[in-house]
């Protein structure tokens, strides 16, 4: 018998909607210049699957295709490298807009500044991220992975120069290492896409780079002729990534949002527990949390995007691992005529999840909940391609986490 995926819609008090303003339009255009300033800048696909919107009996269904991003495979570096300029701006008591990357990468920029070290903690693509945009600017990056971590995303982070370890402890207590060793080191400083009391800020920016891949999605879906998407399906660990395409959407159709649907990993599933209680706090899960989703196996909820989501997520979906095997098979083997799109375990729960949802009559409940329809226009991200090689393979070559 195959796990069952677990949801609930939600019902949870609103805050006083503070940290909507952290995604809005003005500040993710910021994020998307700097991005735009690195030579290595390209916008990254809108991958259309009307094959396969027309097969599970939607209006359309669009996948944005993180695979390309600056080469890395995966969107993450776009939080760690804007809130890096974001934090030099600050030090340097200028703003972001001055920090285009040929300045940071000039003779003058390192007589001013000199270097600092970025300390993070990553289940693989978020430390690869700060580890290539440090190398890229010329600054140092010490990057700590929890135990379990593959050898490939290692071997990745460490060829940017990084000085990278795989430790004995979970990814949340990873984290806490960094942040101890940061404040130690003198031009120390922690870039965590995680938010807790206390350490806001850059978490903060980290979230409004991640606007770059939610504004060019929007911009997209415009030039195909889909002036709003109905529904936007989106992952998350920490939540970063979720309140952050949350927030910007929010901000953009403001009176008249997109459905959003948030899904976990089922074993790291704090944000969906958090909707269940109801209540409004966040919850915590905490353990191995072991999952093919290594990039969402964090049990611990953003603060700042937490609030985002309790007023802004429309329902939340705790996922087992064969909703997202399932995903990275369809999108690997589209539909003929559709594009293939290469999405790795944290990148394809989106499609599994639909199909789930739109195939069988197990969970109609949840399809008529948020209304997915044949009228349905749905956004999703691919936020990682084929980042972990071997397990890439046993999943689409072997069929591990099978359906049934």
């Amino acid at each position: 018998m195959k796990d069952q995926i677990k949801w609930v819609l939600n019902t949870m008090p609103k805050s006083d909607d503070r940290q909507l303003s952290i995604m809005s339009l003005s500040n993710v255009a910021k994020a998307r210049f700097f991005h735009s300033t690195f030579p290595q800048y390209s916008v990254t696909p809108l991958d259309r699957l009307d094959g396969m919107a027309q097969y599970l009996g939607l209006a359309g269904l669009c996948v944005k295709n993180e695979s390309f991003r600056f080469g890395l495979n995966a969107f993450k570096v776009l939080g760690g490298s804007f809130a890096m300029a974001k934090y030099i701006a600050k030090e340097m008591g200028r703003d972001v807009s001055e920090m285009t990357y040929d300045y940071l990468t000039s003779e003058a920029f390192r007589k001013e500044f000199g270097q600092a070290t970025f300390f993070t903690a990553t289940d693989g693509n978020h430390g690869r991220g700060v580890a290539w945009a440090a190398n890229k600017l010329g600054q140092k990056a010490v990057v700590h992975m929890p135990k379990g971590s593959s050898k490939p995303r290692y071997d990745n982070i460490a060829k940017e120069g990084a000085a990278v370890t795989i430790e004995e402890v979970n990814y949340d207590d990873c984290v806490r290492m960094a942040a101890a060793e940061a404040a130690q080191t003198e031009h120390g400083v922690i870039v965590q896409d995680t938010a807790w009391e206390g350490y806001e800020e850059i978490p903060s920016w980290i979230m409004q780079g991640y606007g770059t891949m939610a504004s060019e999605a929007a911009e997209q879906l415009r030039q195909l002729g889909v002036n709003r998407p109905s529904h936007v399906f989106v992952q998350a660990g920490v939540g970063s990534l979720a309140g952050a395409v949350v927030g910007y959407f929010t901000n953009l159709f403001p009176n008249d949002p997109p459905k959003f649907i948030v899904m976990e990993a089922q074993a790291a599933d704090c944000l969906y527990r958090g909707a269940l209680a109801g209540d409004g706090a966040p919850r915590i899960v905490d353990g191995d949390l072991q999952t093919i989703m290594a990039g969402l196996a964090c049990g611990e909820p953003n603060t700042i995007s937490w609030d985002i989501l309790r007023n802004h997520a429309t329902a939340f979906v705790s996922c087992p691992d064969w909703v997202s095997a399932r995903g990275m098979r369809m999108l690997g083997v589209p539909v003929k005529g559709d594009p293939v799109v290469i999405s790795g375990e944290s990148g394809a729960v989106g499609m599994g999840l639909i199909a789930a949802i739109m195939e069988t009559d197990e969970y109609k409940e949840l399809r008529e909940a948020i209304g997915l329809d044949r009228f349905s226009q749905v956004l999703m991200f691919s936020t990682e391609g084929n980042t972990d090689p071997m397990k890439f393979r046993k999943v689409l070559w072997d069929g591990e986490y099978p359906t049934a």
